[in-house]
């Protein structure tokens, strides 16, 4: 059985430190109208989404199209969630897209600070006594 390491895949190098730049997941769609613009003219995209994210202080780290509910995914690291919203924003704003979606990511480190957090709380269920 062939084992991942990060030399067979880089990604695997991508967790996040806990001072790190958070990492961002984006699922889109391109329009009917963008994507006959594109069969017409082709087009690497993933120039004019290094620009947007560079804009902002951030890094694209992938661009991938795909079959199924979305055309495409990317994997951004930016400095803060305003400024990925700000990037997200103006790719949005931009008409190419029919959908646009952002996922903050958390390291596991993260996730197992949250899940400490979480044996604190003590939650009830709506109409539940005490």
């Amino acid at each position: 059985m062939i084992r991942p390491t990060n030399q067979t895949m880089p990604w695997l190098a991508v967790e996040p430190k806990e001072d790190a730049i958070p990492f961002y997941l984006t699922r889109f769609s391109y329009t009917a109208a963008t994507w006959a613009k594109l069969m017409e003219h082709p087009e690497d995209r993933r120039a004019a989404a290094k620009q947007y994210i560079e804009a902002v202080g951030g890094k694209l780290h992938g661009f991938w199209y795909a079959f199924g509910t979305h055309d495409g995914y990317n994997l951004w690291e930016a400095p803060d969630n305003v400024s990925m919203a700000a990037t997200a924003l103006a790719i949005s704003g931009g008409g190419a897209l029919e959908s646009f979606e952002t996922t903050v990511l958390m390291s596991v480190d993260d996730t197992l600070a949250a899940l400490k957090k979480a044996a604190k709380i003590k939650y009830k269920k709506p109409g539940s006594k005490g």
